[in-house]
């Protein structure tokens, strides 16, 4: 039975079933935890009601593409989250390429839906700290302008970040996201929150994706989700992708359109300059 009062150790003993012989804090939420045997796990404690569960649903929703490298969940609850470390090593020009490789295949795995959530996974999620809900819709276009770059906007303009007279460059966006959209494509399993920061480049020379908001929604987000903040050998990354599954006509300059979300959450969660940056893309978007 989950103790409130429980640490990462006797968390980790809970779900593998080990004695622990050593164990580190890493961050306010993040501690490394050695087990009898060696075995090193990663113990996190959730931020918000239904993280550690959305998370692990995610994780396993991933891993079971048989694609791209998981950390393996060993189990959770409502507090705590408990996964395999991931020995890391330096990124690899070689190991960028197969990860592109392996990012079409996990793109190509599939989705019930466009916001469909892992299995077990909740509708009410996250991606980082912020709350990400997962509604379904029937193409992606209306879908992502009604469940991911509109609620953020509201929010951004009662917050104060973004100006009320500066709402409409982005609600003219998501008015054109048919015509701007690029060519329908069907769901893809998405990792969701792909940044440089959730790529671990292991030490076996295969890169780990960790921290995912996954869910079902357009390929092009992941990949433009890994240019927003940069990531070693992307452009090795991207030769790896387009060889296994060649991305539409025009894609790179859709970037910025598939950028609309997040940096709209960053904006709502560290301030102005982000919503700057949205405004900077949405501006682009309807300019061509």
């Amino acid at each position: 039975m989950q103790n409130s009062f429980e640490g990462p150790g006797a968390t980790a003993a809970r779900f593998t079933g080990l004695a622990v012989t050593g164990e580190r804090r890493l961050s306010g939420t993040l501690s490394e935890v050695t087990l009898d045997g060696g075995q090193v796990v990663m113990v996190k404690r959730a931020d918000g009601d239904g993280a550690a569960r959305a998370e692990a649903a995610g994780l396993r929703w991933l891993a079971d593409a048989g694609t791209v490298r998981i950390p393996a969940v060993h189990g959770h609850d409502a507090q705590w989250l408990v996964t395999d470390r991931v020995a890391t090593g330096r990124p690899s020009a070689g190991a960028a390429q197969r990860l592109g490789r392996e990012l079409a295949a996990l793109h190509a795995a599939g989705a019930p839906a466009f916001g469909a959530p892992p299995p077990g996974g909740p509708e009410d999620a996250y991606i980082g700290l912020a709350p990400m809900r997962n509604a379904t819709g029937p193409d992606w276009p209306r879908w992502y302008a009604e469940h991911r770059v509109l609620p953020y906007l509201r929010r951004a303009v009662d917050d104060g970040t973004l100006r009320s007279s500066e709402a409409p460059v982005l609600e003219q966006v998501c008015e054109r996201l048919p015509e701007l959209a690029g060519p329908a494509e069907p769901p893809a399993r998405l990792h969701g929150d792909l940044w440089n920061g959730n790529v671990l480049w292991g030490a076996d020379g295969h890169a780990r994706l960790i921290d995912p908001a996954a869910h079902g929604g357009h390929r092009e987000t992941d990949l433009a989700m890994l240019h927003l903040f940069g990531c070693p050998h992307l452009d090795r990354i991207l030769d790896g992708y387009q060889e296994a599954a060649p991305l539409a006509d025009g894609w790179s300059d859709r970037i910025g359109l598939h950028q609309l979300f997040p940096l709209l959450v960053h904006a709502v969660l560290f301030g102005r300059g982000y919503a700057e940056q949205a405004l900077a893309a949405a501006r682009a978007a309807l300019t061509g």
